[in-house]
């Protein structure tokens, strides 16, 4: 194999000096972020701009201030007890699965501490399996660890923008503007960076063990994807359960049976809501080409800091019009400059020309520029499906504009309409991902399919900057109703808000399209790993696997969205005692018992979170030990073709919902106010829209992208298991 460019100590040092990097401009954001107080007096931003709104409009005495500064701190406080409810349940369970994956994995060989020969190469010594079992249950803990941390750090950093938007608000949305999305850019840097500088760590340490056995080194690393994915898992179930089970309380008996706004602060479910938006092979062993994907991301992190840029400073937001297309610009920019990254990096860090093992085939020869188009088709199927779902779900355009309007005759037109919304908006995406397969897999197997994953998650701190934007926009316009703000701000916070729910939806929509990318990659290892030769779907074994495998998204959405209903009921029975029995409360006289409605939220997610997680944790262990590998590759095929095709309709028909009440009660239109205005026969069906779509985007959706996921990354992990003992019940039966 030729030579590459980059030496080995040069990659060393890059990879972690990107991850510095990204630190450190996230650090630099929170400064900027936190130059808006919100402690006592008024509200004031260290950035050159001393004029106050609300000093204009003659009413701000600091009262608002101070109440906004009390709501914020009750959002904090809820969402803490929240998380801290939750990973202590965690805790537990990373504690039981460590036992599991060390003992599974151990027994492969009977926990032997002998070094063996590697299958692809006898004459090389590979470590045994107790090694791998160690490292493989230290790599889960290390990727739980990191999801854990940066769940919090999420939050912590979303509730502490939230009211910091809002006062920004007063001066007009383009300050607003750049402080919700500075606090985004915040999250995005220190989760990228986080997860790059963790990850690399742990190569380098691991790889003081296996030396050149990169075979077991990269099989235990899959140990961390395995934690980090079990982790978001329960964080986006519980999580989505616990909103969402607010807002439907919040909107079915405050906005549709008292006829009062979504956050008004007699809603005793406002707080609440307002928490759970927060909580949400390379053959030629060569150590820099073995470093390729990290050197991406590395890249990508230099790529997404240059691109904030150009939304918090080289161009000013000044009117609601231009928020939509400066985070569609985001984008572009992204897209644009990582393309001239990923080719630098391909010409620095890749031979000329080398080869990868393919399963079941001769070697394939590749050349460095195919792994740039494999990485490109990643990206810019990324880019088709960030604006096909910015398409389908920004009231800009005219199929929200039409769920809108169907609106007039009902709830029931409405939810037809927005259903057939999301069927359709699946279409393009998976042309998109469809495309992106072809070419990657024909330029380089099943590691190009990996690398172009890797192309659509490159620009990962912008996507989560974007996706983060979202809940902080949602819970300024919370604040702001709150805190009983005029009319404009609230206008303002609502154009911050309805282009959130679209960046939500956008943020969806390119995990789902990666995690379909990483998932088959992960399924042709798991394959590879497993020592299966072909996967036949005609063969009955597949075939089961198969079918079964593309019912369990059904089976997890059921699962999903009655919990998000089982603890909306319970919701909506405390908000209605609470208008009916605590005298003053519709008067504006007293306030709502908050902390009840944050306890039902927790404990109801808390409890509900485990059956879908169970299901997606424990699927693949059972089938993989009483049914064998064949029978589990066929089931994570058909989890993957249908969890796709269900995580797109959701969060698109959801996100669509929610902006077609937004587009209502807007009414920047003539069409719109025709619809309006609020409390209108057809804002309420836009409401009752909006409802049904919370669990579907925000809830069982997005979780989708983590099931198809999580269950390739264990059955990968638990491979050799599966391979040594799997397959009880056929054996059993002698078939």
């Amino acid at each position: 194999m030729a030579a590459t460019v980059l030496s080995a100590l040069l990659v060393q040092i890059l990879i972690p000096v990107a991850a510095v990097i990204g630190m450190i401009f996230a650090l630099v954001q929170w400064y900027l972020v936190s130059q808006v107080s919100v402690k006592g007096g008024q509200a004031s931003s260290n950035n050159g701009h001393d004029q106050y709104l609300l000093e204009e409009e003659g009413y701000d005495d600091g009262a608002t201030v101070a109440l906004c500064a009390e709501i914020q701190t009750a959002i904090s406080e809820g969402a803490e007890s929240f998380l801290a409810t939750e990973y202590k349940y965690l805790g537990i369970f990373m504690a039981i699965f460590s036992i599991f994956i060390f003992l599974f994995l151990g027994s492969v060989s009977g926990f032997s501490t002998k070094w063996v020969p590697c299958k692809a190469d006898p004459a090389e010594l590979c470590a045994p399996s107790l090694a791998n079992a160690l490292f493989s249950t230290v790599a889960f803990i290390l990727g739980a660890l990191t999801s854990t941390l940066s769940g919090y750090l999420g939050m912590k950093i979303a509730t502490y923008a939230n009211a910091r938007t809002t006062l920004e608000a007063r001066k007009g949305v383009g300050k607003a503007f750049i402080v919700a999305f500075r606090a985004g850019s915040v999250m995005g840097f220190l989760l990228a960076a986080n997860g790059l500088i963790v990850l690399f760590i742990a190569i380098v340490l691991f790889k003081l063990y296996y030396g050149d056995d990169w075979t077991g080194l990269y099989e235990s690393i899959a140990g961390y994807g395995l934690g980090g994915s079990s982790v978001a898992l329960f964080g986006r179930v519980g999580g989505g359960i616990y909103t969402k089970a607010a807002d439907v309380g919040a909107d079915l008996v405050g906005k549709v049976e008292r006829n009062i706004p979504e956050d008004d602060p007699r809603n005793p479910a406002v707080i609440a809501d307002n928490v759970g938006d927060n909580v949400g092979d390379i053959a030629d062993r060569d150590f820099v080409a073995m470093s390729f994907p990290l050197l991406i991301s590395s890249a990508g992190i230099v790529v997404c800091l240059i691109t904030t840029l150009f939304a918090t400073d080289f161009f000013v937001i000044k009117s609601v019009k231009q928020i939509e297309p400066s985070l569609k610009r985001q984008l572009i920019i992204s897209t644009v400059l990582m393309t001239l990254a990923i080719a630098a990096v391909s010409y620095l860090a890749l031979p000329s020309t080398f080869t990868i093992n393919v399963v079941g085939h001769q070697p394939k020869v590749v050349k460095n520029w195919q792994l740039f188009f494999c990485v490109g088709s990643g990206l810019w199927a990324g880019l088709i499906i960030g604006f096909t779902t910015e398409y389908f779900t920004s009231n800009a355009y005219q199929p929200v504009q039409d769920v809108a309007d169907s609106c007039r005759t009902g709830a029931a037109t409405n939810v037809i309409f927005g259903l057939a919304l999301g069927y359709k908006s699946v279409i393009i995406p998976v042309l998109a991902i469809a495309v992106a397969i072809f070419l990657s897999f024909s330029l380089a197997a099943m590691y190009g399919i990996a690398v172009a994953a890797l192309g659509m998650l490159s620009t990962l701190a912008t996507g989560l900057a974007i996706d983060a934007y979202g809940p902080i926009s949602d819970n300024a316009g919370g604040i702001a109703e709150m805190a009983g703000m005029p009319h404009k701000i609230r206008e303002r916070t609502d154009a911050l808000d309805a282009a959130g729910n679209t960046t939500a939806a956008i943020g969806k929509g390119f995990a789902i399209g990666s995690a379909a990318l990483v998932s088959l990659a992960l399924f042709g290892a798991f394959v590879s790993r497993a020592g299966i030769a072909v996967v036949d779907v005609i063969q009955p074994k597949e075939f089961v696997g198969l079918i079964v495998g593309a019912m369990l998204p059904y089976w997890f959405s059921a699962m999903t969205m009655k919990s998000v209903g089982k603890a909306a009921l319970a919701m909506v029975e405390e908000v209605r005692r609470q208008f009916n029995t605590i005298p003053g409360l519709m008067e504006g006289q007293v306030k709502p018992d908050y902390k009840r409605c944050v306890q039902i939220s927790t404990d109801a997610s808390i409890r509900e979170m485990i059956p879908p997680g169970a299901l997606v944790m424990l699927t693949p262990l059972i089938v993989g030990t009483l049914f064998g590998s064949s029978t589990l590759a066929g089931l994570l095929a058909g989890a993957l073709v249908s969890g796709v095709q269900i995580a797109i309709s959701a969060s698109n028909t959801g996100g669509a919902w929610d902006n077609a009440k937004k587009y209502i009660e807007a009414g920047a239109s003539d069409h719109a106010r025709s619809l309006g205005p609020k409390g209108s026969e057809a804002h309420k069906a836009a409401v009752i829209g909006d409802t049904v779509g919370d669990p579907l985007k925000d809830t069982s959706g997005p979780s989708l992208n983590i099931l198809i996921k999580l269950m390739a990354v264990e059955s990968l992990v638990f491979a050799p298991f599966f391979a040594a003992h799997g397959g009880l019940f056929f054996k059993w039966l002698n078939i």
